[in-house]
């Protein structure tokens, strides 16, 4: 979903809590993980794998500058030929630890063996995020929770473009600390030079 259509999605949206809600999770998403330099994995539930979550932050850790956001989507099945990108599995999480960010994607029940995982992550020391449905045991495991429920005005893809949106907008993070005076012309340099936004 590009600019325009997530600008017109958030007037839309306009007096609902969901405009900032999603900004809200979404700089919870960025920064736990820019600080530690990327470590962000995606999984959903055996039914759902979040590919357009992905593939949208995927776009947006491009277009920002924060590479960090680009995230490794893990799957339920893996079959053998698979690409290295669509080959990363369940046993991933198993490895998560300290210094990486697990986002959760649950539009229905998660079921028992992704919950332990995400719970084995967790005391490893890995941040646990979650756009879910509500369900308690799901919340209960997250540092950071976003929930649609059935009777929302927005559904779980809707939020997923608002947050995926959100998470590239502020662009890459200052520098702690002087910058040198090269830093700060390049930067300059970047923003002259960059193509002026469409007009509609």
């Amino acid at each position: 979903m590009d600019a325009v259509r997530v600008a017109l999605l958030r007037e839309v949206l306009a007096g609902t809590e969901w405009p900032a809600a999603t900004r809200r999770f979404a700089g919870a998403l960025r920064s736990s993980v820019v600080p530690h330099g990327g470590g962000l994995l995606l999984v959903g539930t055996e039914v759902y794998e979040p590919w357009h979550l992905a593939a949208h932050l995927v776009d947006e850790s491009a277009w920002s500058g924060l590479p960090e956001l680009a995230p490794t989507l893990v799957r339920h099945r893996v079959e053998p030929g698979d690409p290295a990108h669509l080959a990363v599995g369940l046993g991933r999480i198993e490895a998560a630890g300290r210094g990486e960010t697990l986002l959760v994607v649950v539009p229905e029940s998660p079921g028992e063996g992704l919950l332990a995982r995400v719970h084995d992550a967790r005391r490893a020391g890995a941040t646990v995020l979650s756009l879910d449905n509500g369900d308690p045991e799901v919340r209960g495991l997250a540092h950071e929770a976003l929930s649609v429920a059935g009777g929302d005005d927005v559904d779980l893809d809707t939020v997923q473009h608002l947050v995926s949106a959100a998470a590239g907008e502020n662009g890459a993070p200052v520098r702690r600390g002087r910058r040198r005076f090269r830093d700060r012309l390049s930067r300059l340099a970047d923003q002259l030079t960059a193509p002026p936004p469409p007009r509609w």
